[in-house]
């Protein structure tokens, strides 16, 4: 409540208004409401206020009532006065972006704060789980072979090359597999996911255990240990809630070993081809935010592309929509069905799944976005009435991308491009879908007419001791955003509170170990620090440092040798082992899961290279340490 009220000042003072009368009403609906009013009731608000924007007139919201005589909600009217008309509720020609960053920060900071929820919606979610494998099959029920048709055209237009060259690695065993850092549906963790002895049949026919299991022929009588399932004694996707928003959880798949193994293995050919497609990667995007942020911020102020937002974005896409996508490349139809679990375990109970993948795979991503671009661009023939080729494709290269579920489209065919998403079982979210005004939405960052508007969120709840290491450094991290927006009377605030945590707080570069302050006020280089390293000659500073060790999880034999050799950049591009690696020496012979062998013994590795093998898996705990370290 202090913080807010702070910021509710600060933003009063910036748009030369008054913010008395809202902290007096929020002090009054939190001691009444609790937290739900600042997570939820705020957020919802916020959400409202950006669909006014678009629309261009203020709406009615709930929660807040109306002016007497006029049309704008009384609470943050003084805000609300710089960016609307009083009397008619339409949108001014010219709003403050002051005012508009300033309500969008008030009401929408607390709305991600990763706090459990309720029992009450942890169990509407799951009823909504099992509510859209419900929908999922009406859209495939209700999709005409004509559609699926245009579908499949699409794909092979969009994703020939990509897909074709797939299905060669998938047949030729180029695939690298490889295990992740998470929890998995058998409850086999670190460095013990490389003793796995369990396969499944259908991972049998396109991922021979002989292939991904052992590190060469050699160790062929591992094999024998290797239980291999029938689909039906299959294990299915255990299905859990971790925290998203107060309102309601994010649900997510936890794969047995087995699945996520090889599913990274498909997920790791897709990306190596892909990275090669000069057209594919301006129309998708996986790692890098940034070019979905410009072209929002550009359609904000030209109105040439829309942002759209997918609700429930994994769980909506089809297992049978998948099947039509890659019905014309054989091995990469095998590979994906092979590697996707059939059935969960939801609330104790077992169901079977009609979607492809819940988010906690690692083709969910991929795949999704896949299925996305080919979607936007059924819908964009059907705007156009016109059968679409390559070069028609290019054209769109600036004002169609896909990254998640956040889409872009051109504005000329949004209409088009949401019947056909809906249409074929996507939900599109209209609250936060933008088209019509000059707001725009996408990858964590909101735009006004050109104008950045973007917020900063408070994640946790603010820390009362320094051994609360992860809300220290969110704090922390809190802190240096709200500096670098500008609110720096609310920042002096922050720095007392954290000088009260922890006693040392120096001036830091954003990039630096230490948990310090972000400032644009230095001496010469921009630090002040007290101490040189006496071999480097480079400046020391003293500060708290977040150190997370993996757990220790020893790992010996078979397994081992696998893991090495399966090592990023032992191999090359087309899966060879390379002739050259800094922890080999020539000598005896060392084989690969591809039937590869070169003259090689493995041999001690550099000892920042070997901990591998000594810890492995998510850290189970967080501690902060004062240290001396750079400042940058």
């Amino acid at each position: 409540m202090s913080l807010w009220s702070l910021l509710a000042q600060e933003c009063a003072d910036r748009c030369c208004t008054s913010a008395i009368r809202d902290i007096n009403t929020v002090a009054v609906r939190v001691e009444h409401e609790g937290l739900s009013f600042l997570t939820i009731t705020l957020p919802d608000y916020g959400k409202a206020i950006e669909k006014w924007l678009d629309q261009g007139q203020v709406g009615i919201h709930s929660a807040f009532r109306k002016e007497r005589g006029g049309e704008l909600p009384v609470f943050l009217q003084g805000y609300l006065n710089r960016v609307f008309d009083r009397s008619s509720g339409s949108l001014l020609d010219n709003p403050c972006i002051d005012a508009i960053r300033s309500v969008r920060q008030l009401t929408l900071m607390f709305g991600k704060m990763q706090v459990e929820c309720s029992k009450e919606r942890q169990l509407a979610a799951l009823r909504g789980y099992f509510e859209c494998e419900q929908d999922v099959r009406r859209s495939d029920a209700a999709l005409l072979e004509s559609d699926l048709q245009e579908f499949r055209d699409m794909s092979e237009l969009l994703f020939g090359q990509l897909f074709g060259q797939l299905n060669r690695d998938v047949l030729f065993d180029r695939l690298i597999p490889k295990h992740g850092p998470g929890s998995t549906a058998d409850h086999i963790l670190g460095n013990q996911k490389w003793n796995q002895r369990t396969w499944t049949r259908r991972l049998e026919k396109v991922f021979p255990s002989r292939s991904y299991l052992i590190p060469n022929w050699r160790f062929t009588h591992v094999l024998d240990e290797v239980n291999v399932l029938e689909p039906g004694e299959e294990q299915p996707v255990k299905i859990v809630l971790v925290p998203k928003t107060l309102k309601t959880p994010r649900v997510i798949a936890m794969e047995p070993t087995c699945m996520q193994y090889a599913q990274q293995a498909v997920a790791h050919g897709f990306m190596r081809v892909f990275d090669r497609d000069r057209l594919l990667s301006k129309l998708i995007g996986f790692d890098s935010q940034p070019p979905n942020q410009e072209m929002a911020r550009q359609g904000s102020f030209d109105n040439r592309t829309a942002t759209l937002d997918l609700s429930e974005a994994s769980d909506r896409v089809s297992n049978e929509l998948v099947r039509n996508l890659v019905s014309r490349w054989p091995y990469v139809a095998w590979a994906l069905d092979a590697t996707r679990s059939r059935r969960a375990l939801v609330d104790g109970k077992v169901i079977r799944l009609a979607k492809y993948a819940s988010m906690g795979s690692a083709l969910c991503f991929p795949i999704e976005a896949v299925v996305f671009l080919t979607l936007i661009f059924v819908g964009i023939q059907r705007s156009l009435n016109e059968t679409l080729t390559l070069r028609d494709v290019k054209r769109f290269v600036g004002s169609v991308r896909v990254y998640g579920d956040d889409l872009i489209v051109p504005v000329d065919h949004v209409l088009s491009v949401v019947r056909v998403l809906e249409a074929f079982g996507s939900r599109v979210n209209l609250s936060k879908s933008f088209w019509t005004g000059k707001f725009r939405e996408s990858c964590g960052k909101e735009y006004y007419d050109g104008h950045d508007v973007s917020i900063v969120r408070v994640r946790h709840f603010l820390p009362t001791q320094r051994q609360d290491a992860i809300a220290v450094q969110s704090l922390v991290s809190f802190r240096n955003q709200l500096y670098l927006s500008g609110y720096w009377q609310t920042v002096r605030d922050l720095d007392e509170r954290i000088e009260g945590l922890i006693k040392f707080f120096p001036t830091v570069h954003p990039d630096s170990a230490i948990s310090g302050r972000v400032s644009f006020v230095g001496d010469t280089f921009g630090y002040r620090y007290t101490r040189v390293h006496p071999s480097r000659q480079t400046p020391l500073v003293r500060g708290f440092v977040v150190t997370a060790k993996p757990p220790s999880d020893l790992l010996e034999g078979t397994g081992a040798l696998l893991k090495c050799l399966l090592k990023p950049g032992n191999l090359s591009e087309d899966g060879e082992w390379r002739r050259s690696l800094p922890w080999l020496d020539p000598g005896a012979s060392v084989g690969g899961p591809f039937g590869v062998t070169h003259d090689a013994t493995l041999w001690s590795q550099p000892q920042s290279e070997g901990k591998h093998l000594e810890r492995s898996g998510r850290p189970q705990r967080v501690d902060i340490k004062l240290r001396w370290s750079p400042p940058y």
